[in-house]
């Protein structure tokens, strides 16, 4: 049996508790299939710069750089808003992004029958909705230099290179043929050159998968495609900021931002993390949705460490629990019975 190492990074808020609850799920299919993890635990984020000053201390950059896969919480502090930039937690994650090269971010956003009235969106535009946000991760404006803000002027660079494009759009492009073989590209190549860029490397690209269709889309359009039309989308391809922006909205979609897993890919070990934030006004109450770390696990395995099988139980298990009318709080309906983060943890242990 080879074991597999998992560094875990609970992080901030209920990144903590959240973790503690798809570690309970994991345990579980790892006892069904005879499967063996070393999983240890690091600081990072907020926490990091309390108990050692640096959001992504050098220990945990060794531990990251070393594991077959990195499970992280969530980070964010409120108490260091005003903290110098390489204090922030939001730095470390991104130093960590760099550290482990994971440069494309898959995010899924599938419609649960079961949720379609927890959505704001009317039940008939969620009928069928079943896609993938490929967000590349790496580059844009998130890491462009020079940056700066002298309390008079402040500046980012948006940079991309033709081979960023590339390897992000392969992926988007590789996945759409295991699926309905759509790429929507979204850019906004009418203003900006990095997205001229953008376009014209998708096109290329776009021909080495002629079983695919491709389609371009200006960022403003696609926002409200989202939410008009988002049966339509299968594979949506986009650059950093704006897939940023762009998964976020679609999280409404399934009602929840609590629900919604995302893995960030790359060269080595994968980053696996549920894609809302550290939550501090809820953290230690036990009432998050761990939902979106449990389907985080199931990724980590799939994608992370090519263990299929599992994964597929995860989710299946999170389907039927939601089925059968578990809710947390955060997608409860009036008068529904609303389960504690252990006791939603409980219950898809249970059915695993």
């Amino acid at each position: 049996m080879t074991t597999r190492s998992i560094a875990v990074l609970p992080g901030d808020g209920i990144g903590p508790e959240v973790t503690r609850a798809a570690l309970r799920v994991l345990d579980a299919v790892a006892q069904q299939d005879g499967l063996a993890f070393e999983i240890a635990e690091y600081p990072m984020g907020g926490v990091a710069v309390h108990q050692h000053g640096d959001p992504f201390p050098a220990a945990t950059r060794e531990a990251v750089l070393k594991a077959d896969a990195v499970l992280l919480g969530a980070v964010g502090d409120p108490s260091l808003d005003g903290a110098p930039r390489a204090r922030k937690p939001e730095t470390g994650l991104l130093a960590l992004r760099a550290a482990l090269g994971v440069y494309a971010n898959l995010r899924p956003v599938a419609v649960h029958p079961a949720l379609t009235a927890h959505s704001p969106l009317r039940p008939e535009r969620l009928t069928g909705v079943d896609l993938v946000i490929f967000r590349e991760l790496t580059g844009g404006l998130y890491y462009g230099e020079p940056r700066g803000n002298d309390g008079q002027a402040a500046v980012n660079t948006l940079r991309y290179t033709r081979a960023e494009v590339e390897r992000i759009a392969r992926l988007g492009f590789a996945a759409a043929r295991g699926r309905r073989k759509k790429v929507l590209s979204v850019d906004k190549a009418n203003v900006l050159e990095t997205s001229q860029l953008w376009r014209a490397t998708v096109i290329e690209v776009a021909r080495e998968f002629p079983d695919v269709q491709l389609e371009h889309i200006y960022v403003d359009y696609a926002a409200m495609r989202l939410v008009s039309d988002p049966a339509s989308i299968d594979i949506l391809l986009t650059e950093n900021m704006f897939g940023d922006i762009l998964s976020d909205e679609a999280a409404v979609l399934v009602g929840s931002l609590g629900l919604l897993p995302s893995a960030s890919l790359g060269a080595g070990a994968g980053l696996f993390e549920p894609i809302h934030g550290s939550a501090p006004t809820i953290a230690g109450q036990d009432v998050a949705n761990p939902i979106g770390t449990i389907l985080s696990v199931a990724m980590l395995l799939r994608h992370g460490l090519g263990l299929p099988a599992p994964a597929a139980r995860i989710e299946a298990a999170v389907a039927r629990a939601l089925a059968g009318g578990a809710r947390t709080r955060d997608i409860a309906l009036p008068g529904e019975t609303v389960l504690s983060t252990t006791g939603m943890t409980d219950c898809i242990v249970g059915l695993v």
